[in-house]
């Protein structure tokens, strides 16, 4: 642990007072690494509007209409610490908040409730609380061995200014072209094409977005910021991203195939992307968010849409911000990120040397708890995609990083706040309780997305962020249970939360076969050894063998089912044993067993 006097030369008193509007004098600014090994944790997503409303004091601007999902709902920062007894209660040990920064208020009809669309990066959002109440809400945690993880975004800020491609200094969505070209000049064609224009969020274009006039393009368009206090949409700060080359201003992306407009094009809705290989963009984004991890006492990033930044952005600001953090005493800070996108080759690039401790598991998520969990695949898959593990993501720690390579690391999820909940898709929610065995006995950190406890079955956003109060907090839910007693296997049985995973069997059978639907993986750590077998069907039970041929395993002797207290024998290095639709076992050798 370091004391307060020691971080003023890292950060500067007066930086600290001019980020945090005076409110600096009512926070102990101490940090220490609260971590030991990641892979012990289980990651709790929530977003900070949706989970709880603990003080109505920052209500303003609710829409208390129940459908309207895309509009503040009231969750906040006190809402949280007055429901850490629920989260502990689940088994959660880490909490992942949605971002803590100044957003655009409101834009097209939505709010920014989620956080996405950053206007100031170092004042806080008014609709959360204050500085006091989220430094409380680390420091409660933290008492509770509860990490925190803040959800960052430096690839773009929200619609702060619009291109002014008509340049009448007005935002205009207007119908261009038609119009008879140069008449002195013979090559012109005779009229231009029509095209619709919006100047919210124009098209990409390659030479940036261009200003048109009644002759013609006239070069490229101004941008113009917003002056509307009232929703915070104004020029952003830091001062830098109030100058045109802190942004890439090529219009939005409408090619998702072409890399270059994925990293240098707006992100549709209106999201200016930011120029991050601008030296002084690079040096505030690092500069901004290492200090809300100081100020905090943060154990962790996740980085949102990380294949929308170049690599060399990744090599340096992660660099930097471990370099930062570590000389005021925090170390094994956890920086993983979204690539939202099913490409392991693309996915993985990010955890190789000098990046990213972990990354969101995409590929799993689309092939395993969809393709599998959700839609009755073949377990032959999973087998697959972890045997490509190796050559596709980081075998090494990160130097300076968490100590684990990113391989053993991988941020694991069934969904979160982007995509449908699993229930939507499947609405078995014993598919959801295989999925969730599956999640949190294989290798990697598992991450649970807020109201999966409760069998929450939103689709497509907005549809998937649900107030949690909707559910009473209640605890005597049978997936709410499922969680935490599978938390409590993870912290019991080592094997479960790290070391090594051998499969021990897969099929690509999925109808009335024997083995339809098993997949199974020995794992171990040290001296301590733990088999799980999971049904991913739910039309029969299926047992560990077919055609004659029987599950090989690395235990030997008898064996327990920590789930049920049922024993088994090792016979000759093979097991057969019949696992119920959608069900599981955990077995262990019997001498590591203990009872519930």
């Amino acid at each position: 642990m370091r004391p307060t006097h020691a971080l003023w030369g890292i950060l500067g008193l007066a930086t600290l007072a001019g980020c945090v509007d005076g409110e600096v004098a009512d926070i102990d600014f101490t940090v220490e690494t609260h971590v030991d090994d990641w892979r012990d944790e289980v990651i709790y997503q929530l977003m900070v509007d949706r989970f709880a409303n603990g003080s109505a004091s920052n209500d303003f601007r609710l829409d208390p209409n129940p459908a309207s999902l895309g509009r503040f709902k009231g969750g906040d920062w006190q809402g949280i610490v007055d429901h850490l007894d629920y989260i502990e209660e689940l088994g959660v040990t880490t909490l992942w908040i949605s971002p803590i920064v100044r957003n655009v208020d409101a834009d097209a009809g939505f709010d920014g409730y989620h956080g996405y669309w950053a206007q100031h990066l170092e004042r806080l959002n008014p609709h959360f609380g204050d500085l006091a109440t989220l430094r409380r809400m680390v420091d409660e945690c933290h008492a509770r061995g509860i990490k925190v993880v803040l959800d960052i975004v430096t690839n773009h800020l929200g619609q702060v200014f619009f291109y002014d491609v008509n340049m009448n200094g007005r935002p205009d969505e207007f119908l261009s072209g038609g119009f008879p070209t140069n008449p002195g000049d013979p090559m012109a064609p005779p009229r231009s094409p029509v095209t619709r224009i919006t100047e919210y969020d124009p098209d990409y274009d390659p030479r940036g977005v261009q200003a048109v006039t009644s002759l013609g393009e006239a070069g490229p368009a101004p941008i113009r910021f917003f002056d509307m206090p009232e929703i915070f949409r104004v020029p952003p700060e830091p001062a830098i991203f109030q100058r045109p080359e802190a942004y890439n201003r090529r219009g939005k992306v409408i090619d998702w195939s072409s890399r270059e407009q994925v990293v240098l094009g707006d992100f549709p809705g209106g999201l200016k992307d930011l120029n991050t290989t601008h030296p002084q963009v690079r040096d505030e984004l690092v500069r901004v968010y290492s200090d809300w991890a100081i100020k905090l006492d943060l154990d962790g990033f996740r980085i949102d849409t990380l294949k929308h930044v170049e690599h060399e952005f990744w090599q340096d600001f992660t660099r930097r911000v471990r370099e930062r953090l570590a000389a005021v005493g925090k170390t094994r800070f956890l920086m993983f990120g979204e690539a939202f996108d099913g490409d392991d080759v693309l996915v993985g690039s990010y955890t190789f040397a000098g990046e990213l401790d972990s990354v969101f598991y995409f590929p799993q998520k689309f092939q395993v708890f969809d393709g599998v969990f959700a839609r009755g695949g073949p377990t032959a898959a999973i087998e697959r995609l972890f045997d490509a593990r190796p050559a596709n993501y980081g075998s090494d720690p990160q130097p300076g990083g968490i100590g684990v390579a990113p391989t053993e690391a991988l941020v694991n999820f069934i969904d979160n706040h982007d995509v449908p909940r699993f229930l939507w898709q499947q609405p078995d929610p014993r598919a959801l309780r295989a999925a969730l065995t599956f999640l949190l006995t294989e290798n990697g950190i598992p991450c649970i997305y807020y109201g999966t406890e409760q069998e929450f079955a939103g689709g497509n956003d907005p549809a998937n962020r649900e107030p949690l109060w909707w559910s009473d907090y209640r605890t005597d839910g049978e997936t709410f249970r499922w969680i935490a007693r599978l938390t409590r296997l993870r912290a019991r049985y080592a094997p479960l939360r790290r070391g090594d995973m051998v499969f021990r069997w897969t099929t690509e059978h999925v109808g009335d076969e024997s083995d339809a639907g098993v997949v199974a993986f020995e794992r171990s750590y040290g001296d301590e050894r733990a088999l799980v077998v999971i049904n991913a069907q739910g039309e029969h039970a299926s047992r560990t063998a077919s055609d004659g041929s029987t599950m090989p395993v690395g235990l030997s002797g008898s064996v327990v089912d920590v789930l049920t207290g049922d024993r088994f024998e090792v016979a000759s290095g093979t097991l057969d044993v019949e696992v119920e639709p959608y069900g599981a076992r955990i077995l262990v050798p019997e001498a590591q067993y203990v009872a519930e």
